[in-house]
């Protein structure tokens, strides 16, 4: 068995899983993995070459080709290029989700996602990690919250950043985004047999931190901290 420890945190789009998982890797001295970030990369790169998002096989070609790279600092290297920023556009959003519904670009970043975990102990956060990816983690949480309150904080997070945001319509891209990651044939979003429910309705990042590295705790006995 590896010496690795994996942390699989799943859940849909707004529930927290980025911000969570990167305070909790950082309270462990884990690597953070952004797999949305991944799929975000191929988005970008096909609506950068003109790569239709309809032609799965030209998707699966481009998604082998990439060479993505996720850096301690949770930066996004595609092909040695920063994307970080520009891979959180509303449109990379759409279209990341799309591709991501792909088997052939699917079965590229879970290679891929393995690998990372075969080299570190990681938080893993996404939609399949914990039923797909890493079936085997040793944490695996799934996490939610309430629809109106993940597309709000999902309009309050493009704000910060400068991006003009509707909230009505972000409520409606999240819908179609749920609807697609739910029933899509290869790896819907679902909670795994043997994953902690967490509902982040109400809660602060800080309360979800310290519930989340309480169950990191309970199943791995691990209570070491890097400092902050």
């Amino acid at each position: 068995m590896s010496k690795h420890v994996i942390v699989a945190i799943d859940g849909p789009a707004g529930a927290g899983k980025s911000t969570l998982a990167r305070r909790l890797a950082a309270r462990l001295g884990y690597l953070y993995i952004d797999t949305g970030a991944m799929y975000r990369a191929v988005a970008l790169s096909a609506l950068r070459l003109g790569v239709s998002l309809d032609e799965p096989l030209k998707l699966e070609q481009l998604a082998l080709a990439s060479q993505i790279e996720l850096t301690p600092d949770a930066r996004v290297l595609l092909n040695g290029e920063d994307v970080s920023a520009a891979i959180r556009r509303p449109d990379i959003s759409q279209a990341a989700s799309k591709a991501s519904a792909v088997g052939g670009v699917r079965r590229a970043m879970v290679e891929l996602q393995r690998r990372m975990g075969e080299t570190h102990s990681v938080v893993m956060e996404g939609r399949d990690i914990g039923t797909v990816v890493f079936p085997q983690a040793q944490v695996k949480v799934f996490l939610d919250a309430d629809p109106a309150e993940r597309a709000g904080r999902r309009v309050a997070e493009l704000r910060q950043k400068g991006v003009e945001a509707d909230a009505l319509e972000v409520a409606r891209e999240m819908r179609e985004r749920d609807l697609r990651d739910r029933t899509r044939s290869e790896a819907p979003l679902m909670q795994a047999p043997d994953a902690v429910y967490f509902d982040s309705t109400g809660h602060t990042p800080d309360q979800v931190e310290e519930a989340l590295l309480r169950i990191v705790r309970e199943r791995t006995g691990n209570g070491k901290e890097t400092d902050r």
